[in-house]
């Protein structure tokens, strides 16, 4: 099964909620992420909290984003 995330909530900080296909769903910090070219400007709150669902996972319109699969590995189950 290819994991794709199916919604996105905007939680505080740089944590967000999300769920999957696969019927898991949890809470994702991605404060610890946020290095290299690409992901500095996710830095500012303003602008990480503008993501969009494309391509089956979090997408953020400076070409920015995250595998599903990375994501699901490291999201606190809940």
């Amino acid at each position: 099964m290819f994991i794709h995330v199916n919604e996105a909530k905007y939680i505080n900080g740089y944590k967000i909620w999300l769920s999957f296909n696969d019927g898991s769903r949890g809470e994702i910090d991605l404060s610890s992420e946020l290095y290299g070219e690409i992901f500095e400007p996710l830095k500012d709150i303003s602008f990480f909290t503008t993501f969009n669902l494309e391509g089956h996972t979090l997408s953020w319109s400076n070409g920015a984003d995250f595998a599903p699969e990375f994501l699901h590995e490291h999201i606190q189950i809940s």
